[in-house]
């Protein structure tokens, strides 16, 4: 069972978010903190308690945006200890995800928090802790394949595929980018390449994924070569330029 720490500085969201944990059956207790000096006294306590000792605490489930000492501060100085405890952002903010990442968080959960969405969370935290307990089953509804489920705000929506022109990468997740703005998902770009490669995408880059159809100019200039989608310039890397020149010759 997951001894887990909630860190909000507003108060009506950290009752929420200690409630939400101890409703978890692989949380075993799950206690709060109103910022992140006081996190931190509690994790030095839980450390020299040790890891089976009585104040232990395996997760942390941290607020970024708090006035003085914000989450990411607290979660880089955790780094520096030899056995730190798992990090799990909880914020209004998509905006820190690579930080996050970078920092070896097990997740980035966005408010306001579902139950459901901070279930894989836990789920996930469990199995890097190496104590995976049965959660129940939740029935799930399976999108078109046509489409990309997306959260923003604890709204749940279907992208549609093709109003996709690029993917960037960003750590764990990546960035779908469509006309009409930009949505983070945790998915590798991989994943995408492999399961949208016959919707037409193709790898430009380490870091790109871009849909075929959405190119609108390819650009030669001094040996480098680039895509112009929509508005934006792309890199394309130089293992990638003649598939993708090829492929372009071939577009219908």
């Amino acid at each position: 069972m997951l001894r887990a720490l909630a860190v909000d500085d507003e108060r009506p969201s950290l009752e929420e978010l200690v409630y939400l944990l101890n409703a978890d059956p692989r949380i075993g207790t799950a206690e709060g903190a109103g910022d992140a000096t006081e996190a931190l006294r509690r994790i030095n306590r839980a450390l020299e308690s040790g890891p089976d000792g009585p104040d232990a605490i395996d997760v942390v489930f941290l607020d970024i945006q708090m006035p003085g000492l914000d989450g990411l501060d607290l979660a880089r100085l955790l780094t520096g200890f030899a056995r730190p405890p798992l990090v799990v952002f909880v914020t209004a903010h998509e905006d820190f995800a690579v930080q996050a990442f970078d920092l070896k968080a097990v997740d980035y959960v966005l408010k306001p928090v579902r139950r459901e969405r901070l279930a894989e969370a836990v789920r996930r935290a469990a199995e890097q802790r190496g104590t995976p307990a049965p959660a129940p089953r939740v029935p799930v509804h399976e999108p078109d394949p046509g489409h990309i489920t997306v959260e923003l705000g604890g709204v749940t929506r279907f992208v549609p595929v093709e109003d996709i022109t690029h993917v960037e990468a960003q750590g764990d997740y990546a960035r779908l980018h469509t006309g009409r703005g930009s949505h983070l998902v945790r998915i590798p770009l991989s994943t995408l390449e492999e399961r949208w490669r016959a919707r037409g995408f193709v790898r430009i880059h380490r870091r790109h994924l871009v849909a075929l159809y959405h190119i609108g100019e390819l650009r030669l200039d001094a040996g480098s070569v680039s895509v112009l989608v929509g508005t934006e310039e792309l890199q394309v890397s130089r293992r990638h330029a003649r598939e993708l020149r090829d492929l372009l010759m071939r577009r219908p």
